[in-house]
């Protein structure tokens, strides 16, 4: 039986046999820990003289952007993430500043710490990230780990932090804006409603249901929203849910569209099981990680790894999931070129995998 949350973010198959361990997750902010790691080539890179800045932001009890916003507010600095990280947990990830030569010192408060470890030639990029470690801990479980025997048949599929845990929405707002449905987008941000959620977000979500609430929603609004603050405030003022849109922070309107993806993509790998494929060793004519997560043709190494496309506005069709990838979309009601915006080229995807 899939749990409605999953089949929400695309996920409708298991792949073990396993009937899971029970217990709860993120009981505590250190119950969940997460660390970006770098490559080796991008480690060796750093040097202690000028450059681009980079520096191990660790943080818990806050977000990627707000930990950032608190630097920035500190500094007068803008630094650069490679990706968003929880609120709840503990996490590690690499940041760099935009400019060269335009550094702040090492900062530490009750939630996050900054600590310079050298600087680039280049400011960070996804290519230097090679994936992220996780140490979960699970509470009261109901079963022995050591039971769980199937390890090797896990996909690996996008969950519910790219979507939200409590209201999975971002990637129902990324396909809204993929359509060109701004004013979707924007009542789907301020009022779309879960049975995850706590009954307070859905109270106050109900109010913003209605436009002609929103002078009263802003008077009510928990300072936790500051991303509806933004959009309730711009569609007071301009009754414009493009320009609404666009006042939010750069990478939460990048993760809307990469959410969608994301659910894409695990579309893709539930309808390639589902129709027989090999999806735990690379066939012939796959594209693949090599052992430097470097992407490549399949060469029967056994170091590689089945990469499976994401889909953008310049998305490669010449693999053997383009049969799934083609109905998806064709359901979606959208193509590949949609993933280009004129409107807002900052959030446009090329593909990727």
């Amino acid at each position: 039986m899939i749990p409605k949350i999953d089949s929400d973010i695309g996920i409708s198959v298991y792949t073990t046999k396993y009937p899971g361990c029970g217990g709860k997750i993120k009981v505590r902010n250190d119950d969940f820990k997460v660390s970006e790691v770098l490559s080796q080539k991008t480690l060796d890179s750093v040097t202690q003289s000028e450059g681009f800045a980079i520096y191990k932001l660790k943080k818990s009890g806050i977000d990627t952007n707000h930990a950032l916003e608190t630097i920035f507010r500190k500094f007068g600095v803008h630094l650069k993430a490679l990706g968003l990280k929880d609120s709840s947990a503990v996490t590690e990830q690499f940041v760099c500043s935009l400019g060269q030569n335009k550094s702040v010192p090492n900062y530490a408060d009750g939630k996050i710490s900054l600590e310079k470890i050298g600087f680039l030639k280049k400011p960070l990029s996804a290519k230097d990230m090679v994936g992220n470690k996780f140490v979960v801990t699970v509470t009261d479980p109901e079963r022995d780990f050591a039971d769980f025997a199937e390890s090797d048949r896990i996909f690996n599929f996008y969950g519910y932090q790219r979507f939200g845990s409590r209201r999975p929405v971002t990637h129902l707002i990324g396909r809204a804006l993929v359509q060109r449905r701004f004013d979707d987008a924007i009542a789907l941000l301020l009022s779309f409603t879960s049975e995850y959620d706590s009954d307070e977000n859905t109270k106050i979500r109900k109010i913003m249901s209605d436009p002609s609430n929103y002078s009263e929603s802003l008077k009510v609004l928990p300072h936790k929203m500051d991303l509806e603050r933004i959009a309730l405030q711009e569609m007071i003022e301009h009754k414009d849910p493009q320009r609404a849109f666009q006042k939010l922070p750069l990478s939460i309107r990048r993760l809307f569209v990469d959410a969608y993806q994301s659910f894409i993509f695990n579309l893709t790998v539930c309808k390639a099981f589902e129709y027989g494929e090999e999806l735990f060793l690379p066939q012939d004519g796959d594209v693949c990680y090599g052992k430097n997560a470097n992407l490549g043709k399949y060469e029967m190494d056994p170091g590689q790894q089945l990469a499976i496309p994401l889909v953008g506005h310049s998305y490669f069709k010449k693999t053997r999931f383009d049969l799934h990838i083609s109905k998806i979309l064709q359901d979606e009601q959208i193509n590949p070129k949609d993933f280009f915006f004129k409107e807002m080229q900052e959030i446009s995807f090329r593909r990727r995998v």
